[in-house]
């Protein structure tokens, strides 16, 4: 049998929390943790199944469990904080670069290096090109 197409189906994430998926497609939760004990509310069976990756936890979670959770009001408050946080971060006008640098507003700074890892979850294949020279 020729297999020529594949379906892939995620679950849709409920308004009250569809910050999850930006947030857990941001590297913004390897430092601040608190973000990823709400997917443990969610499904802690999952949340270990798929070693602890958000974005992977998203793909696989039931409807129903994000359902659920949409109407448990710890778990909606501490995801507001968390949110709220998130936000503040993003939107921060008073970082590091703009007190040190406050002439290079339109500056754009991109960090590529896989020489250290971030979080468990997230694997880092470096070696540089020692593997490659004979």
């Amino acid at each position: 049998m020729y297999i020529f197409n594949r379906i892939t189906v995620n679950p849709q994430l409920p308004k009250k929390i569809e910050k999850l998926s930006e947030i857990a497609n941001n590297l913004w939760w390897s430092w601040n943790t608190e973000f990823l004990r709400l997917f443990q509310k969610i499904d802690k069976d999952l949340w270990e199944q798929s070693s602890k990756n958000p974005v992977k936890f998203l793909k696989h979670v039931s409807q129903e469990k994000l359902e659920k959770v949409t109407k448990d009001t710890a778990f909606l408050k501490e995801y507001d904080k968390i949110v709220e946080n998130f936000e503040g971060y993003m939107n921060s006008k008073t970082t590091w670069f703009s007190s040190k640098y406050p002439s290079n507003k339109k500056d754009l700074i991109a960090y590529f290096s896989a020489e250290y890892g971030l979080d468990q979850t997230i694997p880092i294949y470096s070696g540089g090109l020692r593997n490659f020279i004979r």
